[in-house]
């Protein structure tokens, strides 16, 4: 029998279901949305977690003009009283999910062209209905005009989505619903490429006047990665309730959970084995363990465990908060890349954008999918850890890119080093180090962190772990190999100007303190010393 085929790069919902491509049911969200009766509501979810695909099935479901029976056909909110509401109310759909550009005029031209769009498919709906020569008729028709003509200044279109949903309430006599997706990607790119100023006013009135005060307006859902300008947009909303990735509300409904997971890879005859599990599992949302539903649909195409989530995302925030983090940070970080959780102080009401510390930026990682929590302490406190091999392969990528180093670079010189090229490992690590002095010169403890951070895409292949007591001491790094063919190795470091004698020390502290102390078989002792550009590694081989 042929099999249905994956829905890569399609989040369409009617799409999905029309053309018969794999679909997992998702529809008792429908239900959910109806029961909680949330006038303003955000749901915080990672990039690739389903967020278009699940507002478009909302957008079907409610559509007043559709009749969406057959795309619903034998999902499980049709078992449900809700789907007597099926086709009830007008909605309004937008999604920003593609608004991104380098000028506040570029971006507004892209904002413009999602709504005029919506304008014309209700103008289809209202032509004929619109009396002529009402004031309603012109000011309806000079939106249009306005969304159309590229010259159009922000100003002139702060009440476009207010004045729409005026209109159709008008026309239906029932309140729309209004449901914006990733309607963060704009105010992210405007800070991203720093017009935020120019806009952050307008960004601010055309949220808040059709989500605020606006008696057309039924319901809003909007979606994105973060709470973004709380003190602009949010204080602009009717106390909007705001679900993060902590929050039980919604929590089934972004990724797959596991028995989803399990019976997606079987039915493409694969498997759910631990493999799997390390490399895309870890998430956990409101108490449910998920998985990245784009990875496992690329995985069950591909066959091969390859980060494909990553490939996905240009986060700038993540990469801006790492460059400019404090001691605590690397601190904590240190502990995260070898696996293991920690306890922070975290807040994910604020984005990192609006104030920049320690706790916003624990927030951010968590918001974007980069960790997740595993216990919630209280209400300031929570366990986070790293979720899986895919993102600790990006921390990798972040790390390379942070300190200048060349992603090619890092991937030869592990692929050296786990070949025992101990030539081919130094010749491109000391490259790495001059492009990097910059970062080093820094931070303190850096070539120690940039090496850890470097290590990050090995789990799997190899037990991280760092200033580890062994023997009679404590190692700098200690890489303890999981794989047969592959040696186990310890790095010692050591900063000073006379790099030759400071090699040697870190080797000999190595062999005097019987760092290998509890590996076996071959077992490769660096010593490596570095005094701003310059270094000198040594090293000795051992079979244990």
């Amino acid at each position: 029998m042929l099999k249905e085929m994956l829905p890569i790069g399609i989040d369409d919902f009617e799409k999905i279901r029309k053309n018969r491509y794999y679909y997992v049911d998702k529809s008792l969200m429908i239900k959910d949305f109806i029961e909680m009766k949330d006038e303003v509501a955000l749901v915080a979810r990672p990039r690739r977690f389903g967020k278009t695909l699940n507002m478009t099935m909302l957008r079907e479901f409610f559509d007043i003009s559709k009749n969406s029976k057959e795309l619903f056909d034998g999902l499980a909110v049709m078992e449900t009283e809700c789907a007597r509401q099926m086709n009830s109310r007008p909605v309004i759909f937008l999604t920003f999910k593609n608004c991104k550009a380098k000028t506040a005029d570029e971006l507004l031209e892209l904002m413009k062209q999602e709504l005029y769009l919506e304008y014309l498919r209700y103008e289809e709906r209202l032509r004929d209905w619109i009396k002529p020569g009402s004031y309603g008729e012109r000011d309806f028709y000079e939106m249009i005009e306005r969304l159309r003509n590229p010259e159009t200044p922000s100003v002139h279109l702060v009440s476009s989505l207010r004045d729409l949903t005026q209109i159709v309430k008008q026309y239906y006599q029932i309140a729309p619903i209004l449901l914006i997706d990733e309607y963060d990607q704009p105010v992210m790119s405007s800070y991203e490429h720093d017009y935020h100023d120019e806009l952050g006013d307008f960004f601010s009135t055309f949220y808040g006047s059709a989500m605020k005060g606006n008696s057309a307006l039924g319901q809003a859902l909007i979606t994105g990665v973060q709470r973004v300008a709380k003190e602009s947009i949010f204080s602009q909303f009717n106390n909007p309730q705001v679900y993060t990735v902590m929050d039980k509300e919604y929590a089934p409904y972004f990724g797959l959970n596991e028995e989803e997971t399990k019976e997606l890879l079987e039915y493409y005859g694969l498997k759910l084995n631990q493999d799997v599990r390390n490399m895309y599992d870890g998430y956990r949302i409101g108490g449910i363990d998920i998985y990245n539903p784009w990875s496992i649909i690329n995985y069950a195409k591909r066959e091969v465990l390859d980060n494909f989530w990553v490939k996905t995302s240009a986060n700038f925030l993540v990469k801006k908060g790492m460059r400019s983090a404090e001691a605590n940070f690397w601190d904590k970080f240190e502990t995260l890349i070898l696996g293991e959780p920690v306890e922070v102080w975290i807040t994910l009401d604020t984005s990192f954008v609006e104030r920049e510390s320690l706790y916003s930026l624990w927030g951010l990682l968590v918001n974007a999918g980069y960790l997740t929590v595993t216990e919630r302490i209280d209400a300031q406190t929570a366990v986070i850890r790293i979720p899986n091999g895919e993102v600790m392969a990006e921390f990798q990528l972040l790390m390379a890119e942070i300190s200048g180093v060349d992603g090619l670079d890092l991937k030869q010189m592990f692929s050296c080093l786990l070949n025992k090229d101990m030539d081919g490992f130094f010749m491109l690590y000391q490259k790495i180090v001059i492009s990097s002095t910059s970062y080093m010169d820094a931070k303190e403890n850096a070539y120690h962190m940039l090496f850890l951070g470097m290590c990050a895409a090995l789990r799997g292949t190899y037990k991280v772990l760092s200033n580890m007591e062994a023997g009679y001491g404590r190692s700098d790094i200690t890489m303890e190999s999981l794989k047969a063919g592959y040696p186990s190795i310890i790095v010692e470091f050591k900063q000073g100007e006379d790099v030759d004698k400071l090699k040697e020390e870190a080797l000999q502290q190595i062999l005097n303190n019987q760092y290998y102390a509890g590996l076996n078989g071959e077992v490769i002792c660096v010593g490596l010393a570095h005094h701003k550009k310059r270094c000198k590694m040594v090293y000795k081989t051992l079979n244990i």
